[in-house]
């Protein structure tokens, strides 16, 4: 497994030096945007709207609005400022606790912890929240964001996972349209608990199958074997001109001002008399 994070496990004066890796991987089958005339990959590039232009990684600065179209710029060696009163290679951990004390709501990520050499350490930690029946609730730096986290055995592995901080998890009173009474009858009540109970049975996660993934798996296999491919369409090099004779005169012909058509003379007006006669 790729190694996300390196730190250690604190508890007491206890130190454990462990390595975090992904628990879960994200299976989704992902698709590229592509151009449907040549079929290129679309490029999405940093513009600046008011200045009209690409924008490099070293002409953006981090911002919070304040309020519409108004932000704080904060610099990069501001925030690291912050971060040193943290330990970021630490999971330090502060309370132990009973896991069915924590809603499902606040469940984040999940990592496996791996030893990084303090193996007697890793496995006196694993033994005692095994017998104790308890969880260390812990916090961790990762990726420049503090967050809650609880570490608990696994299938034999210390498992880590992050949990949402409080003011993270949006009130359920603030739902609309919940119904504040339940109206039904108790013979409604005995028909769905007996459903409840037919259905009822062992959690076996191997049952389990993401049938849409499959059908699309299944659409692009489909489609590979029987060649239904595209390609890239190749952008065509620009003409080039092979007589050497040819390119200076068409240069020269290209970049030659415009001849003007001369001015037609203009005729002399006939002179008047200070009587006002012609002559």
């Amino acid at each position: 497994m790729h190694t996300m994070w390196k730190g250690s496990i604190s508890f007491g004066l206890v130190n454990i030096p462990i390595k975090l890796h992904a628990a879960t991987e994200d299976k989704d089958v992902k698709f590229r945007s592509l151009h449907n005339e040549c079929h290129t990959p679309i490029k999405y590039e940093k513009v600046c709207p008011t200045c009209e232009k690409e924008i490099g990684t070293k002409d953006i600065v981090k911002g919070y609005e304040v309020t519409k179209g108004k932000f704080v710029v904060v610099e990069e060696d501001e925030l690291s400022g912050l971060k040193e009163a943290v330990e970021e290679k630490a999971v330090e951990i502060i309370d132990f606790i009973k896991l069915d004390e924590i809603d499902p709501i606040y469940f984040n990520r999940s990592y496996y912890m791996s030893p990084d050499g303090g193996n007697k350490a890793y496995g006196l930690l694993r033994k005692a929240l095994t017998e104790s029946e308890k969880v260390g609730l812990a916090k961790i730096m990762i990726r420049s964001k503090e967050q809650l986290a609880v570490i608990r055995v696994y299938q034999d592995t210390l498992l880590m996972e992050t949990i949402h901080f409080p003011d993270e998890v949006r009130k359920a009173v603030d739902v609309p349209n919940v119904p504040s009474e339940d109206n039904v009858t108790k013979k409604e009540i005995d028909t769905a608990i007996m459903l409840i109970d037919q259905l009822t049975t062992t959690f076996d996660p191997d049952k389990y199958k993401d049938e849409y993934r499959t059908k699309v798996l299944g659409l692009i296999e489909a489609k590979r074997t029987g060649k239904d491919l595209v390609t890239v369409k190749e952008k065509e090099p620009a003409a080039q001109m092979t007589d050497l004779m040819a390119a200076l005169q068409a240069s020269i012909d290209r970049t030659k001002p415009k001849t003007k058509r001369p001015a037609k003379a203009k005729k002399p007006a006939a002179k008047t008399s200070a009587a006002g006669d012609k002559k």
